[in-house]
């Protein structure tokens, strides 16, 4: 039986890659548009394009690096003498194919967003089905590549262990294309903003803006290929973490049963967001928001109807079904509670674009206190997936730990519905850019800035979704960790009367807000020299603003993804060698207690930042539609500098840092075994 799942579950991956194939060119068959629109849109591509190739070409360095040491490392005293090579192709594999999915997802985006323009001029329902069925393209590429890739490695391996290697070679690029995109698309928006519209008074995505191209490719390079190599970090990590705990199932016999039980939720998962997908329309009422919910919520339907029949027919412990629906219900809850704190139109917005008449200091505390608030029922919903799927699991005698994992795959399985409707963002966010530089008509603007907001809202959404399951997983990593430790022989007690618990703690805790500085300073530092840049062309060249000269966008694209890039090593250390220093120094149990220090101020630091940013970014907008004043109003001065705080905490430190924690917990249960045997305390 496992066997006709793992094919099935090979098959259903390959399916879902064919199918963001064919969408892939049903997007490029549409109309591009006129001269002056496919003009700026080739302006977005080149920058996209350009930033990946450099971003890939380091990104090949490291891998390559990284993978002669897994190959030494895991090639020492093994038992198999192929083993380190394995483990080092599984890395690789996990790489390349992350990269793969984010780049098929970036070139369908900057490939749609002129297109969704041209759509608008249609009407909005246009517009919305070809965004949204170019952000599918994403999601689908994303479930089917890593879904083949794991059920590829584990049918020629058998070993949970090697497919670790492949979600650690996919973790790794993650956290590095995540960040260095936030980096690259935060340090263009801020610049964009504060000259253009708070210094000079020019309208957002004005074509005399030097940094407006480097801005729209920002939202691509970060929201599009980061995320979807995010969600692919989280998608197999949780995955992973499930079949190495597959072992801990008291009845040895069906061992190999519920190690493959994470390939089979994932392959429901594809066909319930296949489904999904298809049922996304916007109704008479004109909402796309509305439309993105309940393509949501049917997917969660379907896959939730599935589980229920494959578990109870194919003979599964109900155990996992508990597990799954509290993981699945866990995501849904948190997502929307996440739309209450972000959503345009709902109280917490309103109130922060109110009080912005007052000035940005109150802008700024009304969003941060709201995004403090916004903590609490995402970690209510954790805390709720933890307890139930660990004591219902326990009371069917399974593992608690092996339920805990299973929920957060419960709650990722529906990845292709979640990463469609967030790279579907993005990409409306550039057709209302390029509408705007291609001088399209009001009409054509204002559809695009409704479909915008919800676009909005959806990222906001799938950032707490992403966020809740990177917690989860983190969790059955830990897990994952402590019986790799225990298989050495070493037991991982995690007493706080051990001053080296304390110390890991303490180093761990650290480490995420230590993370998210380091990634919004290089923002910063970046944004000033872009603004230094834009100033220097408005002074040196009075014709640009008179409209008679064009800006030179290349000069601030290069310095986006120049700064990006250099910006990255320092959170890529902390990432990967910090764990292993604190590992190999001061043992097995004050790593596994900087990992538990680390999860929870990354997870309280993450969904505070992800959700605070979407908030600001959306009280802005709610006054740029007429409220409180509207542009031009010291409500709306005060929208831009909060959005404008709020942009590196949503984009760039935010999302980066539920990759961070997966990372710093994979590496950890990857050279457990070499720790265990070598430590110096």
């Amino acid at each position: 039986m496992e066997n006709f799942w793992l094919i099935l579950a090979l098959c259903s991956g390959l399916l879902s890659v064919g199918l963001a194939v064919w969408s892939y060119i049903w997007v490029n068959r549409q109309d591009p548009g006129t001269k002056e629109a496919q003009r700026v849109a080739a302006w977005i591509r080149r920058g996209a394009i350009s930033y990946l190739r450099k971003l890939y070409s380091a990104l090949i360095m490291v891998a390559v690096v990284l993978a002669l040491i897994i190959a030494i490392v895991f090639g020492i005293n093994a038992k198999d003498p192929y083993y380190g090579f394995k483990m080092a192709v599984a890395f690789v594999c996990g790489a390349s194919l992350s990269a793969l999915a984010g780049y098929m997802g970036m070139t369908i985006a900057v490939s749609a967003n002129v297109r969704s323009a041209t759509a608008a001029e249609k009407g909005l329902n246009p517009a919305f089905n070809l965004a949204f069925r170019a952000g599918s393209v994403m999601g689908l590429a994303m479930i089917g590549i890593a879904v083949t890739g794991m059920s590829t490695i584990y049918m020629l391996t058998r070993q949970p262990e090697i497919v670790l290697g492949f979600s650690f070679g996919a973790s790794t690029l993650a956290l590095l294309a995540k960040a260095g995109g936030g980096i690259y698309t935060k340090t263009a928006d801020i610049a964009a903003d504060l000259v253009g519209k708070v210094e000079i008074g020019i309208p957002e995505d004005d074509p005399r803006n030097p940094a407006v191209i480097a801005d729209n490719v920002g939202d691509n390079v970060g929201d599009v290929a980061g995320m979807g190599a995010d969600i692919f970090d989280s998608y197999v990590a949780s995955s992973v973490a499930v079949m190495l705990l597959g072992i801990s199932v008291p009845n040895v016999a069906e061992q190999v049963k519920y190690t493959v039980f994470p390939l089979v939720l994932c392959t429901l998962g594809i066909f319930a967001s296949i489904i999904g997908l298809q049922l996304v329309r916007v109704g008479k009422d004109g909402k796309p928001g509305r439309a993105l919910n309940s393509g949501t919520i049917i997917t969660c339907l379907l896959f939730a109807a599935m589980v229920v029949a494959v578990v109870l027919l194919g003979g599964y412990n109900l155990g996992v079904l508990w597990a799954a629906l509290a993981g699945l219900t866990a995501g849904v809850i948190i997502g929307f509670t996440t739309d209450y704190f972000t959503g345009d139109d709902k109280p917490p917005v309103v109130e922060t674009a109110r009080v912005s008449g007052s000035g940005s200091a109150i802008n700024i505390i009304t969003g941060f206190s709201y995004g403090l608030i916004s903590i609490v029922p995402s970690i209510v919903g954790i805390v709720a997936a933890t307890l139930v799927s660990y004591y219902l699991a326990e009371s069917f005698g399974l593992s608690g730990v092996y339920g805990v994992g299973v929920s957060a795959v419960g709650m990722l399985a529906v990845s292709g519905m979640i990463v469609s409707a967030d790279a579907y963002g993005p990409i409306v966010d550039n057709a209302r850019g390029i509408a705007e530089m291609a001088g399209m008509s009001e009409r054509v603007i204002d559809t695009a800035d409704v479909l915008d907001a919800a676009g909005n809202t959806a990222k906001a959404i799938t950032k707490g979704f992403a966020i809740s399951a990177a917690a989860l997983t983190v969790l059955a990593l830990f897990a994952a960790y402590a019986s790799e430790m225990e298989a050495e022989g070493v037991k991982v007690a995690l007493s706080l009367r051990n001053p080296l618990v304390i110390a890991g703690i303490f180093l761990g805790a650290m480490t995420p807000p230590l993370f998210s500085a380091l990634t919004m300073l290089s923002v910063t530092r970046n944004a000033f020299d872009m603004i230094e840049e834009i100033r220097r062309q408005f002074n040196t060249n009075p014709g640009i603003l008179a409209g008679t000269a064009e800006p030179d966008y290349e000069t601030c694209v290069a310095l986006a993804a120049q700064g990006a890039l250099t910006s990255l090593i320092l959170p890529a250390f902390l990432a990967v060698v910090l764990p292993l220093i604190v590992g190999f120094v001061m043992g097995p149990e004050a790593l596994g207690a900087f990992l538990g220090g680390a999860i929870f101020t990354g997870i309280i630091f993450a969904l505070l930042m992800a959700n605070a940013g979407g908030l600001w970014d959306n009280a802005k907008k709610y006054i740029e539609s007429g409220m409180f004043g509207g542009k031009g109003s010291e409500a709306h001065k005060a929208g831009v500098v909060g959005d404008t705080v709020g942009d590196p905490f949503k984009d760039t430190a935010g999302p980066s840092l539920n990759t961070l924690i997966t990372v710093m917990s994979l590496v950890s249960s990857l050279f457990a075994p070499v720790i265990a045997a070598f430590h110096l305390f």
